[in-house]
């Protein structure tokens, strides 16, 4: 690429078992409405480029070509994978009940250079909606085991309700489940690693039950009883917008952002990953203009060091995506916002390693 520009992502739809046709219908994916459409993997290493001079490469490439360009001076692991995973989900039916081992775990025994770290954006909830999010008592391997064998574990399941736009944090060794009726943004570590514990006695495409990983599953599942919660937003305002940071982790950020008129964004010298909900945004990067279409992914490379954007609908929104380091980069935007340390103390520890 001898020219920088905003890179227009391909999703990746996945069919799943518990999927529906939101993703066709409702987010303007393109694919067959009568599948069962799972997953929409909104940012990927393996995505294709839409358009442009690296039209059809695949953004793995185009970030080994750019190098910092692209990605920035975010430190990586793997500096093949690009760090984080989006995608848009369809719960049309509930999910298997699973947890994702932490980054050392999927070193020693996965051959992986990171495991995986969550979090959910709730778009649509129906009536009753609910995730299954921890435990419900403290408990431990040997009743987890148990529980399994004997079909009681949903005894000590913790159910919480969900709603539109709410917003969970899942760290690594976090028993969890997406209730029916939920479709939701995920943003994750760049990790497939899922240990699948209870499927609701479904099975596959194949007629067979699909696997389970209970033992690798009890290695890693933090056992103790339950107390996360929805995350508690972080209303600030910035360059002419109004923004809500709804996640500051290590691994990755997430904010979301209402234009009320033409606003500033500094990309902050890394890879962004812009998505509007719902509505058409104007973006001018450099000398470069582009609308970003509703529900579709763009990356905006590290070499931009800011972006303009506007609606022309008032209070338009989108979802704002960074890479690691993103808890750092979102404590000094705060403080260049004028607000108060303990208000971003306590927004940070919301994210913090327990």
């Amino acid at each position: 690429m001898n020219r920088m520009y905003p890179l227009e992502l391909t999703p990746r739809l996945v069919e799943a078992i518990w999927g529906g046709e939101a993703l066709v219908s409702r987010y303007g994916k393109s694919g067959d409405p009568s599948a069962k459409l799972g997953e929409s993997w909104e940012c990927w290493t393996e995505n294709p480029i839409a358009a442009g001079a690296a039209a059809g490469k695949r953004l793995g490439e185009v970030m080994r070509v750019m190098g910092p360009a692209l990605i920035g001076l975010t430190p990586l692991e793997d500096k093949q994978t690009f760090p984080v995973l989006t995608k848009i989900i369809d719960a049309h039916l509930s999910l298997s009940v699973q947890v994702h081992p932490t980054d050392a775990y999927a070193r020693a025994h996965e051959g992986q250079p990171n495991g995986k770290t969550e979090c959910w954006v709730i778009l649509e909830a129906a009536s009753g909606a609910e995730l299954i999010f921890g435990f419900a008592k403290k408990t431990d391997a040997a009743e987890y085991r148990r529980r399994v064998a004997d079909g009681s574990l949903g005894d000590i399941l913790r159910r919480v309700p969900a709603k539109k736009g709410d917003v969970f944090h899942i760290p690594a060794g976090t028993l969890h489940s997406i209730g029916a009726g939920i479709v939701l943004f995920e943003t994750q570590q760049s990790s497939d690693l899922t240990y699948r514990i209870f499927d609701w006695n479904r099975v596959g495409a194949d007629g067979k039950a699909r696997e389970l990983q209970i033992d690798k599953a009890a290695d890693v599942l933090d056992f103790r009883e339950s107390d996360r919660a929805a995350v508690q937003p972080l209303t600030y305002r910035l360059f002419g917008a109004e923004r809500s940071l709804l996640v500051a982790d290590t691994r990755f950020g997430v904010e979301e952002i209402t234009l009320t008129a033409r606003s500033r964004y500094l990309i902050e010298s890394v890879a962004t990953l812009f998505m509007a909900e719902g509505q058409e945004i104007e973006m001018r990067a450099g000398d470069e203009n582009l609308t970003l279409r509703p529900w579709q992914t763009y990356l905006l490379p590290a070499g931009f060091d800011r972006a303009e954007l506007w609606s022309r609908e008032s209070g338009a929104k989108l979802l704002v995506v960074t890479p690691p380091g993103a808890d750092e980069r979102a404590r000094r935007r705060l403080e260049l916002a004028g607000i108060d340390p303990a208000r971003i103390a306590s927004f940070l520890a919301q994210f913090a390693d327990r």
